[in-house]
């Protein structure tokens, strides 16, 4: 009896720790409102503005889908949601790299990451890419490229592209997300707050 005794409770242990360990790690990750807005509109902090905005909702769009979620496409032709999903993540990529004048490098491999670690890394990205144009002036913000580099050449364009680009459309694709988890019947939280940045639990 002892050792059985001692069995269950080595097991409970071990279940707690292990699910202790996955609910800290899904609480550190950024975004699960918005950070407070900075004291000053430098061109870096309203950028970073944007940045966070994007980041927000995509928290929220992402949080609680279901394997049939993911799988879930609007038409035959059309990306399936976890696709699109992958399409957010390579853009987070870029908007990382533009603040380090880093080039886009052309990826034609499937990317293997799990849903989980494609919403843990397109988060990140932003809350690093958030980080480093924080009080950026705007002479700062002018001396940022837009790389984009393959084996036969490089194209450079100012950041500008980037706003109307990458940023843009990330922020279109995540409304996406929410619009198909909608219409696959498991919508987003209902207290979301995209004005305030907050979300009521």
């Amino acid at each position: 009896m002892k050792i059985k005794a001692f069995f269950i409770v080595s097991i409970y242990c071990f279940m707690n720790i292990s699910f202790g360990q996955k609910s800290a790690e899904v609480m550190q990750l950024p975004y699960q409102q918005i950070p407070d807005y900075p004291e000053d509109f430098t061109s870096g902090n309203i950028i970073v503005r944007f940045i966070d905005g994007l980041g927000y909702r995509y928290y929220w769009a992402t949080e609680g889908l279901t394997e049939k979620d993911l799988i879930y496409t609007p038409s035959e032709e059309g990306r399936s949601m976890l696709q699109t999903l992958v399409h957010i993540y390579e853009l987070s990529k870029a908007i990382l790299n533009a603040p380090q004048n880093l080039p886009n490098l052309r990826n034609t491999k499937k990317t293997e990451l799990t849903f989980e670690e494609l919403r843990k890394h397109t988060l990140l990205n932003l809350e690093k890419s958030s980080r480093l144009l924080a009080g950026k002036s705007s002479d700062s913000i002018a001396d940022y490229k837009v790389i984009f580099k393959s084996e036969k050449n490089q194209r450079e364009f100012p950041y500008w592209n980037m706003i109307n680009g990458q940023l843009s459309d990330a922020i279109y694709h995540v409304g996406q997300i929410v619009s198909f988890r909608r219409s696959n019947g498991n919508p987003m939280h209902p207290k979301v707050n995209v004005f305030l940045g907050t979300t009521k639990l």
